[in-house]
């Protein structure tokens, strides 16, 4: 009896079964025409284009997943190969987002008409600090075209960090201590820039200038911080003969070049040529900060800007900084282009003994 109901139930179940899918059909709830109208925003929300872009978003997570594995194994196992390995990768995403900013920069110079000068201070700057960086690395990349000569270059990067690479790829350390070894170099030249001063002050005719140079190079010499007034006094004798910029004699020219990281190995009319395009971009440089006030400037851009102009400024506080900054743009403010000579000048002037004690010569 128990047999004869479980079939029963069976046989009605499979009855009813067959009536709804009958009734279906009958519908047309699985007609051709329905079926495909029903895949249509199925194969819409899939579209290759859809699909692709899925891809290349688990390449990615998977790619930045096996990047994330292989620093932490580096940093565990190699730690001193991690810390050059991060400089690298670190240094491209800078050196990537400064090519960015400078290829806007120059767009907006394009479309606008904007020179150079009419520049905001740190779209200037960022074009100055670019165009320097890239002279220095595009020799390396040049060498490194041949094949398999990359691995020659990283082996003469990693022994030779100053010389070869700039500094988006230095360490914050090396960045202190390289800074520091450049500006040693740089005051070397102070007394001799002073000395080629004083010799050449017996060739100026009017006595009451050449005695202002003469007491202005003395006080200097004994480790004395000159006024920006007593500066100025002999801005008469930097716009011409005998120390306009392109009147002085090469031997001067030789010892300020090294003032602007600039060769002195090269013929003297390359040198004063040099010199004078340097120049007048620091003095457009000084005008636009001017304008912009260094009140705005951060912390690490005041103590850059300082450096630049002849100033040791990692071993100051920022407001020594702000202060020899405010007297440079004093003197700077008050020069013509055809002066500035005097603010190249002023880049021993100032920095030789500031804030005290002399200059190692």
């Amino acid at each position: 009896m128990a047999l004869s109901c479980s079939s029963l139930c069976s046989h009605l179940s499979l009855i009813r079964l067959c009536g709804v899918r009958t009734n279906r059909i009958s519908n047309g709830l699985y007609s051709p025409y329905v079926s495909c109208q029903s895949r249509l925003p199925l194969c819409r929300h899939y579209s290759s284009s859809k699909v692709r872009r899925g891809i290349g978003r688990y390449v990615a997570s998977w790619l930045q997943r096996a990047n994330n594995k292989y620093e932490i194994f580096l940093k565990r196992r190699c730690p001193r190969f991690f810390q050059l390995y991060h400089t690298f990768v670190e240094g491209f995403k800078l050196l990537f987002r400064d090519a960015n900013e400078v290829r806007r920069i120059k767009a907006k110079m394009y479309s606008d008409g904007v020179q150079f000068k009419d520049l905001p201070y740190r779209e200037m700057e960022k074009l100055r600090q670019f165009r320097r960086d890239m002279i220095k690395a595009i020799p390396l990349v040049v060498i490194s075209i041949p094949p398999f000569a990359n691995y020659l270059v990283f082996v003469l990067m990693y022994f030779f960090p100053r010389q070869l690479l700039i500094p988006h790829f230095w360490t914050p350390k090396q960045q202190v201590e390289f800074q520091g070894l450049y500006h040693s170099l740089r005051t070397q030249h102070h007394w001799p820039v002073l000395k080629g001063l004083e010799s050449t002050s017996h060739r100026v005719k009017d006595g009451q200038l050449q005695g202002r140079l003469k007491d202005l190079c003395v006080k200097v010499q004994n480790g004395e911080n000159p006024k920006v007034s007593e500066i100025l006094a002999v801005r008469g004798l930097f716009s011409g003969p005998p120390l306009g910029i392109k009147r002085m004699s090469v031997d001067q020219m030789r010892h300020i070049s090294p003032l602007l990281f600039l060769t002195p190995r090269l013929p003297g009319f390359l040198i004063g040529r040099r010199l004078n395009s340097h120049g007048l971009e620091l003095l457009q440089l000084d005008r636009a900060l001017s304008r912009l006030g260094p009140h705005q400037l951060s912390d690490s851009e005041l103590k850059q800007a300082c450096y630049l102009r002849g100033l040791h400024s990692n071993s100051l506080g920022i407001n020594q900084c702000r202060e020899w900054l405010s007297q440079w743009l004093q003197v700077s403010s008050s020069l013509k282009d055809s002066e500035v000579s005097l603010l190249l000048h002023s880049i021993v002037f100032l920095s030789a003994n500031y804030p005290k004690g002399l200059s190692r010569h």
